[in-house]
């Protein structure tokens, strides 16, 4: 079995930003000259998360709006109250997606449904720099 890294930086406007990062990943897939096996996608930070969705504009107002009613931005919560801080619902948002996803490779590519894109949720209320790193395990 080999491991081959690689790490996707990405600027984002924060508040709820999602981006589609499949062809950085897919890169990083190719350059490792793996053909079968998994590939890790895995962000950096604690307001910030990695997922699958259909990439599209209604998809990503319908996921924006449905952590929205889940995870309010203007909630009242104790991270905020006890730091004097305001960023508990990106904390949260981030805990309840996740910071990775595992996808299966075959034949050097990603197995993802026609629909389905690997994306960067960055929930942070303000722009960010992200780094994602991606590992390719495999024969």
């Amino acid at each position: 079995m080999t491991v081959h890294g690689g790490l996707l930086r990405v600027s984002t406007a924060g508040h709820g930003a999602i981006l589609d990062i499949t062809a950085g990943v897919q890169a990083v897939v190719e350059r490792s000259g793996v053909r079968t096996g998994l590939v890790c996608v895995f962000v950096t930070g604690s307001t910030a998360a990695i997922t699958t969705m259909e990439f599209e504009a209604g998809g990503v107002a319908d996921l924006q709006a449905l952590l929205e009613r889940l995870v309010p931005v203007a909630g009242d919560y104790e991270h905020n109250a006890r730091n004097a801080d305001t960023n508990a619902a990106a904390h949260l948002r981030a805990a309840v997606v996740g910071p990775s996803e595992s996808v299966p490779l075959v034949g050097g590519a990603l197995v993802l449904g026609t629909w389905q894109q690997i994306v960067l949720c960055d929930f942070d209320e303000r722009p960010r720099d992200r780094a994602i790193t991606v590992q390719v395990l495999g024969e």
